[in-house]
């Protein structure tokens, strides 16, 4: 397994992120096991969850399992979030030092760790002010709950807003951003990972086999049945069958399949092994329902794509850029060089 600074830190996290969104939902608290101690032996370290998977059973079952394995939490970077709703009241959401504190000793009791190796907020809160959430953060890492801090979900401007408003104060600044991003979603690079590159905050992105379709499990003409997330749930989110049915989804799918076909791969493998080695991305994050799917993503571990693959698949799935700012035009026009 490969290591990586994440971001402008000395943290150092394996090259996978083991996600534990499907815990005590999709994967009962055995199989959950299973796939935390298949991931610790292939050498990962890296552990996303949040309070609201399964409304706190993520973090449940991976207190229990680090309580049954002593000595295995000094090995790990354990990473959670806050900011959804888990109670009803008024102030038991958004990113306010109310919610926050009860949502970060929750977490911990969870848990059963004395510190958070990475708190992510989940999500902007346009009523809560920057000071008042950043001062929390601050405040938590003088008390040794977090040791660091990330963002989850947040635009440009957002995170920009954040580590300037962090700096001028001389606050925790954040160290990552947590965004969606893969072969059939790549807008972030219009300019959310320039932001982040320029702030140093470390990708960690998500969806990284965008629900499914990179495996190449899905048809052109035919409604998923069975047991998958479409299968189940064919509008299911922003993976549904019909917003992804498109003529540009399929031509990616099919680079895909052709980089798979002459290396060797599977198809989730090769879209994994693509967003890893994408600049800015520290680890993506693994999302399986089966200890199986699990093995094969951890084959991309150390593994990386010749350049000609590379360029297959950037041709295939570059997004569609309106002409300005974004596009030929705009690019033409922030070119410069020396006379």
């Amino acid at each position: 397994m490969e290591y990586r600074l994440l971001g402008h830190s000395g943290l150092l996290v394996s090259r996978l992120c083991l996600g534990t969104m499907t815990f005590g939902h999709e994967s009962d608290r055995e199989e959950a096991f299973r796939q935390l101690d298949a991931f610790v032996e292939a050498g990962g370290n890296f552990i996303d969850t949040a309070d609201v998977y399964t409304h706190g059973t993520s973090e449940q079952i991976i207190g229990g399992w680090l309580a049954e394995r002593p000595g295995v939490r000094d090995q790990l970077v354990i990473a959670t979030k806050g900011r959804f709703a888990m109670s009803p009241h008024p102030n038991g959401v958004g990113l306010s030092r109310r919610h926050l504190s009860d949502a970060l000793d929750a977490s911990l009791r969870r848990l059963r760790v004395d510190t958070i190796d990475l708190y992510q907020l989940h999500a902007w809160d346009p009523l809560t002010p920057i000071e008042e959430y950043l001062r929390f953060v601050d405040d938590a890492v003088s008390a040794g709950k977090i040791s660091y801090f990330g963002l989850s979900n947040f635009t440009g401007w957002q995170l920009t807003a954040v580590v300037e408003r962090a700096r001028a104060h001389g606050w925790t600044a954040p160290i990552s951003l947590q965004p969606q991003y893969n072969l059939l979603t790549r807008s972030i690079e219009f300019e959310i990972t320039d932001a982040a590159a320029e702030y140093g905050l470390g990708l960690i992105p998500w969806s990284p086999l965008a629900g499914g379709w990179l495996t190449g499990k899905y048809s052109r003409d035919h409604v998923p049945e069975g047991a998958s997330r479409l299968g189940e749930n064919p509008a299911r989110g922003m993976e549904g069958y019909e917003r992804r049915n498109t003529d540009d989804t399929w031509r990616v799918l099919a680079a895909v399949a052709s980089v798979a076909d002459a290396s060797g791969l599977t198809m989730a493998q090769v879209a994994l092994a693509w967003l890893a080695d994408r600049p800015g991305v520290t680890a993506p994050i693994l999302g399986n329902r089966t200890t199986e799917q699990l093995v094969g993503s951890l084959a991309v571990a150390d593994l990386h794509l010749d350049a000609a693959a590379t360029v297959e698949l950037d041709a295939a799935s570059a997004p569609s850029l309106p002409d300005y700012p974004y596009g030929p035009m705009g690019r033409d026009q922030r070119n410069r060089t020396l006379p």
